[in-house]
C-alpha cells in the first residue's frame, strides 16, 4: 500500500488541477500532476491516461471562452480530496451537441480526487449539467 501524504499536500495537489490546468490552460501540467494511468470519471465519459485527459480539458476550454474553475471549498481525508468548484465561461463552441450560444454560464461542480504516490490517480467530477443546459437554453425546467 502506498504511503499517505499529509492532508495539506494532498489538498494542494488536488487544487492545482482546477487552478493551473483548467483555469490557466496548462494541460501539459497533467504530466506532472497525474499518474500515467489516471482515470477521470464524469458525465462527459470516462477517460483513461494523461493524453485522453489533456484532450478532454482542451475540448472544454475550446467550448467555453474564458473558462475558469475556482475552488470554493476543500476537504480531505486519507488519500481523497473533495472540492466544490465554481465553473464559469462563455459558451462559444459546440458542447454535448449544443451549438454555441455566446451565453455566459456559471455552474457548480463537485470533484473527488484520489491521490496515490504523490500524483492524481483518479477523479470523479460531477458538474451541474442541468444548470448548464438551462443557462444555454437547451432545456426548460419549470421553476414551480
Amino acid at each position: 500500500m502506498a504511503a499517505t501524504a499529509p492532508l495539506a499536500e494532498n489538498k494542494e495537489l488536488a487544487r492545482r488541477f482546477p487552478e493551473e490546468v483548467a483555469t490557466a490552460g496548462d494541460v501539459e501540467l497533467i504530466d506532472e500532476l497525474c499518474a500515467p494511468d489516471v482515470v477521470d470519471h464524469s458525465p462527459l465519459g470516462e477517460v483513461s491516461g494523461r493524453e485522453e485527459l489533456k484532450a478532454q480539458i482542451a475540448g472544454i476550454r475550446e467550448s467555453f471562452e474564458g473558462f475558469s474553475a475556482t475552488v470554493e471549498d476543500v476537504v480531505a481525508e486519507g488519500d481523497t480530496v473533495a472540492m466544490r468548484v465554481a465553473l464559469r465561461g462563455r459558451h462559444v463552441g459546440e458542447f454535448l451537441g449544443i451549438e454555441p450560444t455566446g451565453t455566459d454560464v456559471a455552474i457548480d461542480n463537485m470533484v473527488f480526487t484520489r491521490i496515490e504516490d504523490g500524483r492524481i490517480a483518479e477523479r470523479w467530477v460531477q458538474p451541474d449539467l442541468l444548470g448548464l443546459m438551462r443557462q444555454v437554453g437547451a432545456v426548460d425546467v419549470p421553476t414551480e
